[in-house]
């Protein structure tokens, strides 16, 4: 009697009973091919074409009737599929919402990741513009180069007048002496 004892350091395993045991999954997908069916037109046309038999087969003369008071089997039998019906439905819209669940909490996370990112690339192009602000621009060289305008153009001048004499001595010097 000792080894029956439960033991709470131990996991407590479960033996064979008496009601049959089921993979949960495969039971909820189960509902789920079920519910999908009982919403498609073709079960609608199914159940209709069969309440049509139904009532023709205990209604007209001469056919043995097997369902003789005002169809009292047939609402047995409609009643019944309800009783399923509906919580196969509610089961299969429970998974669903599970799952609608699921993917809210993954579409939140993504969203809350992607502003995380959005607000670092922002920060990172505000450190950008303020080191690239700092940096000379082209209108501010151009500001730059024309304030010193009226200085260049007199060394520009000279600059000739020296590139001319140098290019008179180098010419002079190779030329050709005449003897």
């Amino acid at each position: 009697m000792a080894d029956r004892r439960l033991r709470l350091d131990q996991p407590r395993v479960e033996g064979r009973g008496l009601l049959p045991h089921f993979d949960p999954e495969a039971f909820g997908n189960w509902t789920e091919r079920v519910a999908r069916f009982l919403g498609t037109g073709r079960y609608l046309i199914m159940q209709t074409i069969a309440i049509i038999i139904w009532v023709l087969v205990n209604t007209l003369p001469g056919l043995p009737h097997f369902d003789p008071y005002t169809f009292t089997f047939l609402t047995l039998i409609l009643s019944l599929q309800a009783a399923y019906a509906a919580p196969l439905i509610l089961l299969a819209q429970n998974r669903q919402d599970d799952r609608d669940r699921v993917n809210l909490d993954a579409d939140r996370d993504e969203a809350q990741q992607a502003k995380a990112d959005l607000e670092y690339l922002a920060r990172e192009m505000a450190a950008v513009r303020m080191a690239v602000g700092e940096v000379a621009t082209r209108d501010f060289l151009r500001s730059e180069l024309a304030r010193l305008e009226p200085d260049r153009k007199p060394r520009k001048k000279a600059a000739r007048e020296v590139h001319s004499d140098t290019t008179a001595v180098i010419t002079a010097e190779h030329a050709p002496e005449a003897g």
